[in-house]
């Protein structure tokens, strides 16, 4: 059995979808009295309060196990993860097709890893640039395909640790 590949997440993202997860879970009894409650009002053919009660608790339920399931896979730890290397959890400067003026920063891990910065792009370490600079030291440059099938060169200005405090003001390039 193949095992499951954990990705990072920050400490501040992992409290916000536990917090949103024990919401949710503390909500499920409203939720089942109000469908109770429209059940009650007769003939559920026509009964868009009762629809409407139903498609809320699909709608949370669904929510519950994502968010469950995205704990479960992820993980705050950035063991491994130095300064200089780009791996799952480091911020990175680069610069595409030798161009300096071309920067970017981002983050390597998943979407919810950074959602608490709306200032940090973030790219899943199997998205093509992602899998590109894993691995890659400060001054190396990768190419990677683009979805639109371009070859696109990056080269690593710097790779550190994401620390989220500091990644909560935009950095000047």
């Amino acid at each position: 059995m193949a095992e499951t590949q954990q990705q990072y997440i920050t400490p501040e993202m992992k409290a916000k979808l536990e917090a949103e997860l024990q919401q949710l879970i503390d909500n499920r009894p409203v939720i089942a009295a109000e469908i109770n409650e429209r059940r009650e009002e007769g003939d559920l053919k026509e009964n868009a309060g009762y629809d409407a009660a139903r498609e809320q608790q699909d709608q949370e339920e669904a929510r519950i196990k994502q968010i469950s399931e995205l704990l479960a896979n992820s993980t705050t730890e950035r063991a491994g993860v130095v300064d200089g290397v780009a791996l799952v959890g480091s911020v990175l400067h680069v610069y595409y097709n030798g161009d300096e003026d071309d920067k970017e920063t981002f983050l390597i891990g998943t979407r919810a890893a950074s959602i608490d910065n709306e200032h940090l792009e973030t790219y899943s370490e199997q998205s093509p640039l992602g899998a590109a600079v894993l691995g890659a030291k400060e001054g190396e440059t990768r190419t990677y395909t683009a979805p639109n099938g371009r070859e696109i060169s990056v080269t690593i200005v710097s790779a550190n640790p994401y620390d989220s405090v500091k990644a909560k003001t935009p950095r000047a390039q």
